[in-house]
C-alpha cells in the first residue's frame, strides 16, 4: 500500500508540473498515464513479465508513435542478444551449479563455521559470511540464496536459534549475490548504460565490505535472543580449525582466478567468467563428482536461467525503444531538472521510488525498464555513472529481500522442512533490510566509499 501511494506522488508530481507549463508535453503525460495503467493490469493478471514488457512496448508505440517502429524491432533485439558482455551471464549461473552439484558450497559452509560458531550469533555469522564468499563466484543473489539455504538449513534442525532470525540472515546473505562481484546486475546495468565492468566491480568492494559488516552488527546486537549459547557445544583445538581452512581453497583459488584476471586486466567480465567454469570444472573433478548426466544437468538449469532473463531483457529492450523513439526520457530529464529542488532531494526521490517498486516488482526486471528512463536525469543531476551503478545495484537487492514480493524470500521459504509461515522469513528479513538502506543513505553522504577504489586503481 506504501508503495502504490508513493508512486501515485510522484505522478502527481509529473501532472503538476505539467499542468504549471514545467516538463513534458501532454502526449508524455498520456504515454506515463498509460503504462501505469497497463503495468497495474498486466501485474494483476499474472502475465509474465518478459511477455508484459514487450506487449507494452507495442501497445504504447502503436498508441503514440507516428512512424513504423515496429522495422527497428529484429535490429533492436538482436544487439543485445549478440552483445559479447551478455555471454558472462549464463557462465556465471553455469559456473554457480557445477559448484552445488560438485558439493563445494557444502564444504565451504562447514569450514566457515568451524571458525565462527562460537562468537555470539554462531551459525548466523557463518549464514553471511558463506553466503558472502559465494557471492563472489555465483554473481546471482537468487542462485546464492538457493544454494546457501539448501546447505544451511538442516544445520539449524533441532536448535534453539530463532527461526526468524535464521530465515533472515540467509535472505540477507542471499541478498549479497548481485552486489558482491561478479554479480550479474552489474553485467546488465554495464551493457544499458555503456559503462565499465571493470570498473563497477572495483566501485562495489567498499560497499559489500560495508553492509556485511552492518549484517554482522544486526546479528551482534540480536545475538542474546536469536541464538541463545549452547553450553554443550564443543570448544575446537586450533589443529582441527586450520585443517578445515584447507576445504576454503578451492573456493578461493576460484575468486582469485576470476576476479584476479578482471582486476589485473587480464581477461574481460566474459573471457574471466569461462575461466571460472574451467575452474569449476576441474575442482568438480579432484571431488570425483565430474560426469555427463551432472554436466547436463548444470546445462539444462542454466538454459532456464539463461532463457527467462533472455525474455525478461528483450521485452525491455522493445519497450526501452519504443519510449526512447517517443522522447519520454529526454522530457522526464528535463521534469526532473526543472524541479525546484536540490540534486539529493532529486536523488532521494529517485531512492524512494525504487524502494516503492521493489516492492511489488522483481528486481531483475526493475533495473532493466526503468534505467534506460532513469539513467538520463541522475547524469543531468551531476553523479557519477559508476557510483549510481552500486546505488542501483543495492536497491535491486533490497527488492530480492522486500516482503510482500521478494523472490529470494520465497526461494527460502519453499526450502523449509518445518513449512513454517512466510511471516516468519517476512519479519526476520526486516532489520537487515533496514541496515541495507542504512548502508544506501552512507553511500550517498559518502560517495568516496564507493568511488576510491576505481580512482586509486585508475
Amino acid at each position: 500500500m506504501i508503495a502504490v501511494v508513493f508512486l501515485l506522488v510522484l505522478l502527481a508530481i509529473m501532472v503538476g508540473m505539467s499542468i504549471l507549463g514545467v516538463g513534458p508535453q501532454t502526449m508524455v503525460i498520456g504515454e506515463v498515464l498509460l503504462l501505469i495503467g497497463l503495468f497495474a493490469a498486466f501485474f494483476g493478471a499474472g502475465i509474465y513479465i518478459g511477455a508484459a514488457l514487450g506487449v507494452l512496448g507495442l501497445i504504447v508505440g502503436f498508441a503514440f508513435s507516428d512512424r513504423p517502429f515496429w522495422l527497428f524491432l529484429g535490429q533492436t533485439i538482436w544487439s543485445p542478444s549478440s552483445s559479447f558482455v551478455l555471454v558472462a551471464v549464463p557462465l556465471f549461473l553455469l559456473m554457480g551449479e557445477i559448484l552445488l552439484r560438485a558439493g563445494l558450497s557444502d564444504k565451504l559452509y562447514r569450514a566457515l563455521n568451524v571458525w565462527l560458531n562460537r562468537l555470539p550469533g554462531g551459525l548466523l555469522h557463518t549464514n553471511i559470511m558463506a553466503s558472502g564468499v559465494f557471492s563472489a563466484i555465483s554473481g546471482s543473489s537468487v542462485a546464492t540464496a538457493a544454494t546457501m539455504g539448501s546447505v544451511a538449513l538442516p544445520f539449524f534442525k533441532d536448535t534453539r536459534y530463532d527461526k526468524r532470525m535464521v530465515m533472515g540472515s540467509l535472505a540477507a546473505g542471499g541478498a549479497l549475490g548481485n552486489l558482491i562481484p561478479p554479480g550479474i546486475t552489474f553485467i546488465i546495468y554495464a551493457l544499458i548504460t555503456e559503462t565499465s565492468v571493470g570498473q563497477l566491480y572495483l566501485a562495489a568492494v567498499g560497499p559489500s565490505i560495508l553492509v556485511v559488516v552492518l549484517f554482522t552488527l544486526v546479528i551482534l546486537a540480536k545475538a542474546k535472543t536469536a541464538a541463545p549459547p549452547d553450553p554443550d557445544a564443543p570448544v575446537l583445538p586450533l589443529s582441527v580449525k586450520l585443517r578445515a581452512l584447507v576445504d576454503l581453497v578451492p573456493t578461493l583459488l576460484l575468486i582469485l582466478l576470476v576476479l584476479g584476471t578482471i582486476y589485473g586486466g587480464l581477461a574481460t567480465a566474459t573471457e574471466s567468467a569461462a575461466l571460472g567454469v574451467v575452474g569449476a570444472m576441474f575442482f568438480a573433478a579432484l571431488e570425483k563428482k565430474l560426469s555427463f548426466k551432472m554436466l547436463n544437468a548444470c546445462a539444462e538449469a542454466t538454459a532456464r536461467n539463461t532463457a527467462m532473463i533472455g525474455l525478461i531483457l528483450f521485452g525491455a529492450y522493445v519497450l526501452n525503444f519504443v519510449f526512447t523513439s517517443l522522447g519520454v526520457p529526454q522530457a522526464l530529464a528535463q521534469v526532473v531538472g526543472e524541479l525546484p529542488l536540490p540534486a539529493w532531494a532529486i536523488m532521494a526521490l529517485i531512492i524512494g521510488f525504487y524502494l516503492a517498486l521493489g516492492t511489488f516488482m522483481e528486481g531483475f526486471s526493475m533495473i532493466i525498464t526503468t534505467i534506460p528512463v532513469i539513467f538520463p536525469v541522475v547524469i543531468g543531476l551531476g553523479y557519477d555513472p559508476i557510483w549510481f551503478g552500486v546505488i542501483v545495484t543495492m536497491l535491486v537487492e533490497i527488492a530480492l529481500i522486500s516482503p510482500p514480493d521478494g523472490t529470494v524470500l520465497y526461494v527460502l521459504q519453499g526450502m523449509r522442512k518445518d513449512k513454517g509461515p512466510i511471516t516468519d522469513v517476512f519479519a526476520g528479513v526486516m532489520p537487515f533490510m533496514t541496515v541495507y538502506i542504512l548502508a544506501i543513505v552512507l553511500l550517498m553522504a559518502m560517495p568516496s566509499i564507493a568511488l576510491w577504489l576505481p580512482k586509486a586503481v585508475g
